[in-house]
């Protein structure tokens, strides 16, 4: 028998999700001898078989690899056979440069649940079970590689039956590094209202117990707090909004399982699935027309749809189990359970998610009536991941708990320049993106930018998310904005770093984030559409059409402006930008009468009539606020983007009732831009507010295919991206997506990031990637003739369009 030998590097999403008990046990079925250890990037496979044995090996390596794993590469070479290699064990991980993908957080397996709900188990209700299979990562990780000493779970010795557990190639959690028991583990406890801690011995049941009767509970989770009140209580809910000063921003829902949530909520195969995935997200869901009056009816005041979500952790699934009377077994788990919490992050308005002990007791006194504590440390905070499945197809809204930070494979051809950058993201929905040869890896969101603690926040996750994956960045990117604290962080990171600074348009960056996801190499029209960015010169743009490629970007058309009376106060009042419509529809005198109860409605024709503060904008988001406006749905956002979720709601409820207005095109193209005006005014005498916002989306799906295809027959680029965050809409995006996709045109939209301002520290890198690879050796190998051409043809292009008079086979020539 011929005896071979190979060394394999697996590289990817390989630590932390059981891959090295999985490979052991993998060789010891097939008969392979060697070891397997955790690598600096990645894992490294010493197998030693017949030749065949070791094909068949790899190959269900890849077939078979456990459910958390994600494996980008298998590297497989040829090495020397060690006679005395008769088994194959686990060894100690190795050191060195660091090269690794981060495992984010999983919600508790059923293999688990089957454990906490049997009382002759010993993790019986213990609420820190897991296995290989699930569990906090991300979220308790210090350093890599990932072993015990690296997380925040180095202070909890194993008693032996975990030590046993841990050291058995044939257990479940075989080498899993949060391993415990209710002997040797983190322990849970239970504080009252004045934070002191309550010698109960059932913490649960005391939190429970303040729920019940009315309370709010702070709730220390995965990767931070929630606070949480009866779902069902309206006075709870009312009072949870007015501690928190929340407004009338929606609250999710967290129910036992999906049957909790039927009464409530449409549910489709595919939404329910996506409640059930391993990153547990919050799933925005159709609200039900007739639901049962049992939910409080000020969670989602005003939506079509509400966020919901399922238990992630064993704590959360404890609180279900304690209220309905500790079954054994799981199959109360698919029966429907009366027990609604809503959730929401656990931190005074605009902060970040608390995740320390001593800062919830101390911060979060006076709106919470109890705290449910455990004494494992939270080493990165992560708020819940949150998807939209109210259109066609499911959108990511924020990527946070089990979705970060996961890597974004770039274009191979970004290994080349051997540079690594730090992107710091926009204002709103900060995140951050770090890249280290083909990969990108974006960080968790982290809120905007509008305070101090949001900006301690980015501090942090920048020194940890470098020290983590061992990147020096080479770069640091950041948005045009002067006023943007992420564009100051990031001029004193280079200063402070001797590095360069790039700044990049929000727009370009916007239309690059999802070219960089799809790996795009050609030219594309991208259409951004958004509440806000500065052009080139200063502007406010927010509709934009661009020709983007190869790090480059131009104008190519754009929304006819509309006029914001007071500055940025008018993005905050839907009845300014309404005003201003009428003003510019020559009716400027109905807007004391119409807005009569609005405070300075009769000084805004004076404002408009002198051009006092009333600078211009292209922006798509202040188009939604201006009909918001005219229909008189609100007079002002309280949250971000209120009135356009309150838009969009209101045609979706009317679009299940009756069919699409059938109306003559509103929207034209003045100069290649496109003017809302006479839409404006036929919204402006809509009784029907429902048929008014039904008609608003029909004109602009109907307007922007309609422009989107004209500029793509004139430029002849048929990869069309959509960016920015209107395209959350979902009736918008699906109505779009439609007629493009019938005009054979290309579409590419964000899926593995959201199309907001969470998706901008991607794009920002990607185009200073691309930067490099033009100025790189290989690029230089062409000829300096080519390159003045393709440059010179470029700057062409934005001259020949901006005259209205594009050559298709000029702007060809730029590929």
């Amino acid at each position: 028998m011929s005896i071979s030998a190979y060394n394999l590097r697996v590289k990817g999403q390989v630590q932390g999700v059981g891959f090295r008990p999985f490979v052991h046990n993998l060789a010891a079925r097939l008969g392979v001898c060697g070891f397997v250890k955790n690598g600096p990037q990645g894992v490294v496979i010493h197998a030693q078989a017949e030749t065949a044995v070791l094909t068949q090996f790899k190959q269900r390596l890849l077939d078979e690899q456990p459910s958390m794993s994600l494996i980008e590469t298998i590297d497989m070479t040829p090495a020397q056979v060690v006679p005395t290699l008769t088994d194959f064990s686990i060894k100690t991980s190795e050191t060195g440069a660091l090269d690794l993908g981060v495992t984010p957080d999983a919600a508790v397996c059923r293999e688990c649940l089957a454990e906490l709900f049997d009382p002759h188990n010993r993790r019986y209700r213990y609420p820190f079970i897991n296995c290989t299979h699930c569990g906090p990562r991300y979220s308790l990780i210090k350093a890599l590689p990932y072993d015990r000493k690296h997380t925040t779970m180095a202070d909890f010795a194993f008693c032996q039956p975990c030590l046993d557990e841990y050291k058995a190639a044939d257990n479940r959690r075989f080498h899993a590094q949060p391993n415990a028991c209710a002997t040797c583990g983190p322990t849970l406890f239970f504080h009252n209202a004045k934070g002191e801690k309550q010698a109960s011995i059932d913490p649960i049941a005391e939190t429970l117990e303040v729920i019940n009767r009315g309370g709010i509970v702070a709730i220390k989770g995965i990767g931070g707090f929630h606070l949480a009140c009866d779902g069902r209580n309206d006075e709870a809910v009312k009072r949870l909004r007015v501690l928190k000063q929340r407004g009338q921003k929606p609250f999710a829902i967290m129910a036992a399982n999906p049957a909790s949530l039927a009464p409530y909520i449409d549910l489709t195969v595919e939404r329910t699935q996506r409640l059930q995935a391993m990153d547990a997200p919050i799933v925005l869901c159709p609200i039900k027309e007739n639901q049962s009056s049992t939910l409080s009816k000020v969670i989602a005041p005003q939506l079509a749809w509400m966020g919901v979500m399922l238990p992630h952790s064993p704590v959360h699934h404890l609180l279900f189990h304690k209220a309905a009377g500790e079954p054994t077994g799981l199959k109360w788990l698919d029966q429907p359970q009366a027990l609604l919490l809503v959730m929401t992050s656990a931190n005074r308005c605009g902060n970040p998610l608390l995740i320390d002990n001593q800062k919830a007791l101390t911060e979060l006194t006076g709106i919470a009536d109890g705290f449910l504590l455990h004494n494992r440390d939270i080493h990165v905070r992560c708020d819940d991941s949150v998807v939209s499945a109210v259109g066609e197809k499911p959108r990511l809204i924020r990527r946070g708990r089990g979705l970060s930070p996961q890597f974004i494979p770039l274009s191979c051809g970004f290994s080349i320049v051997d540079k690594s950058v730090l992107a710091v993201g926009s204002f709103f929905k900060n995140t951050l993106c770090l890249t280290k040869g083909d990969r990108a890896y974006v960080s968790q969101y982290m809120g905007d930018l509008d305070n101090p603690e949001c900006c301690r926040a980015l501090h942090t996750t920048v020194e940890h998310l470098t020290s983590l994956l061992g990147i020096k960045p080479d770069l640091v990117v950041s948005d045009l904005h002067p006023d943007f604290y992420s564009t100051q962080f990031a001029e004193h990171y280079s200063q402070e770093h001797s590095i360069p600074l790039i700044k990049v348009q929000h727009h370009h960056a916007h239309i690059a984030s999802v070219v960089a996801e799809h790996q795009i190499k050609t030219p594309v029209l991208g259409v951004a559409l958004d509440g806000f960015g500065l052009g080139l010169e200063g502007e406010l743009w927010g509709g934009e059409l661009l020709y983007v490629h190869q790090g480059e970007f131009t104008r190519l058309a754009h929304l006819s402006p509309l006029t914001l009376p007071g500055g940025e106060r008018a993005a905050k009042e839907p009845w300014r930008m309404a005003a201003a419509a009428l003003y510019d529809l020559g009716r400027g005198e109905e807007i004391s009468q119409r807005f009569a109860d609005q405070p300075g409605a009769d000084l805004i024709g004076q404002l408009l009539d002198k051009q006092l503060n009333c600078p211009t904008t292209t922006s798509a988001g202040r188009l939604f606020d201006t009909v918001a406006g005219l229909l008189g749905i609100t007079t002002t956002n309280q949250y971000e983007a209120q009135a356009a979720m309150m838009l969009e709601s209101l045609a979706y409820t009317y679009l299940q009732n009756h069919p699409w207005p059938e109306a003559s095109p509103l929207i034209d193209s003045v100069d290649g831009n496109l003017n809302c005006a006479p839409l404006l005014a036929a919204i402006s005498h809509c009784e029907d507010a429902g048929y008014g916002a039904a008609l608003f989306h029909q004109q602009l799906i109907d307007g922007l295919a309609r422009w989107i295809s004209e500029q793509s027959q004139r430029t002849a680029v048929t990869k069309v991206v959509l960016a920015g965050g209107c395209f959350l809409n979902a009736l918008l995006t699906d109505g779009v997506t439609r007629q493009l996709q019938a005009n054979n045109i290309d579409l590419y939209c964000a899926e593995k990031l959201p199309c907001n301002d969470g998706g901008i520290a991607l794009g920002q890198a990607h185009i200073a990637l691309e930067m490099e690879v033009k100025k790189s050796a290989s690029f230089e190998q062409n000829s300096l003739n080519k390159n003045n051409t393709q440059l010179q043809t470029c700057n062409h292009v934005g001259q020949v369009v901006s005259d209205g008079a594009v050559n298709s086979a000029e702007i060809k020539r730029c590929v």
